[in-house]
């Protein structure tokens, strides 16, 4: 059975007092008596039991294995990386370009936008006054029918009066449109982006912008409010997109440029005139109406509320208006700037 070694705790004894042979041989040479007696025999008999001592063997298996977990950690140890230069990160992103389809500017901020964009819906029962049946041709026209067409509905039934976009500024479901989008109507039904259709009232107006303020009853779960934009640095040039339902189907963006800034208009019938609009050239149609007007960030800058035609045909010639976001926000009672 192997023994474990032992390490001695003391200091190691001088050489010549371990071995007392050494003191009879210098004694002999001194010419001193050689014979040894009894007892000094006796005494030089035992053994001493050696002792365990780290030496040049333990120092050479110490050596060898510093040696080798230094090669094995030049073998594992990763090679120096690359240093790349401006030029290599140039022709990356140079070969990212022509191989990659990236998104333009107004798809992104359409993106951004549209979960916060809603169709609104006015309905009541068909009348037969003049303005109603301006009404009629108007619906008519957002539906993609003749102005003329006669009602689908039958006498006394609730019909769409109003048919326009809106949108979420708050996410407790506050929603701004246009007045002429929901003015008249008995009741008023909005459609969420996610297909979730509310009842909603009206809270608030601002005929002198043709602004209206609703509460929707009923919410998505994930709600998400616009990022309003002030217009103080806006210029004729920036580009702009409109988001909204022309003639009921929408979602739909159309994108172009800030045309005009604080400019007038007066509405076919002569009864209302606007003032301090952005004019823009983005395609816009009935349906648009009170959908928002946005940057490339997708940040409202205005509602989108008319649109400029000689003719009666309420068709898109170039030439948008939109109501600034600051004085739409007002109409909600919570001026953003």
């Amino acid at each position: 059975m192997r023994r474990p070694a032992f390490y001695s705790r003391s200091p190691r004894e001088p050489r010549h007092a371990a071995e007392p042979g050494a003191t009879m041989a210098k004694s002999a040479s001194d010419g001193s008596d050689t014979t040894p007696s009894q007892p000094a025999q006796a005494a030089a008999t035992p053994q001493t039991p050696q002792r365990w001592q780290p030496g040049r063997r333990s120092f050479a298996l110490l050596l060898a294995l510093v040696v080798g977990m230094g090669a094995t950690v030049a073998v594992m140890w990763p090679k120096a990386t690359r240093q790349y230069t401006q030029k290599d990160i140039d022709q990356a992103v140079l070969r990212t370009l022509h191989t990659t389809t990236l998104p333009s500017p107004a798809a992104k901020a359409a993106e951004i936008i549209r979960p916060s964009v809603v169709r609104v819906v006015g309905y009541g029962t068909e009348k037969t006054t003049p303005d109603a049946k301006v009404e009629k041709r108007g619906r008519n026209l957002a539906k993609g029918k003749p102005a003329e067409a006669p009602a689908d509905e039958a006498p006394g039934q609730q019909v769409e009066r109003g048919v326009g976009t809106g949108v979420v500024i708050v996410d407790k479901g506050i929603i701004l449109t246009n007045l002429h989008v929901v003015a008249g109507s008995e009741t008023i039904k909005v459609t969420f982006f996610d297909g979730l259709e509310s009842p909603a009232t009206i809270t608030g107006v601002q005929p002198e912008n043709d602004l209206a303020v609703l509460q929707a009853q009923k919410l998505p779960d994930d709600l998400i409010p616009a990022t309003m934009r002030s217009t103080a640095d806006l210029q004729p040039g920036d580009q702009v997109a409109a988001v909204g339902f022309p003639f009921g189907i929408g979602p739909s963006v159309s994108a172009g440029v800030v045309s005009g800034l604080k400019r007038s208009f007066r509405s076919p019938e002569g009864k209302q005139e606007l003032g301090n609009l952005i004019q823009f050239d983005a395609a816009a149609n009935p349906g648009n109406s009170g959908g928002p007007l946005i940057n490339m960030d997708g940040e409202v800058l205005g509602i989108v509320t008319a649109i400029l035609n000689p003719t009666q045909q309420r068709t898109f010639i170039g030439i948008g208006f939109a109501v600034p976001i600051e004085n739409a926000a007002s109409a909600a009672g919570s001026p953003p700037f």
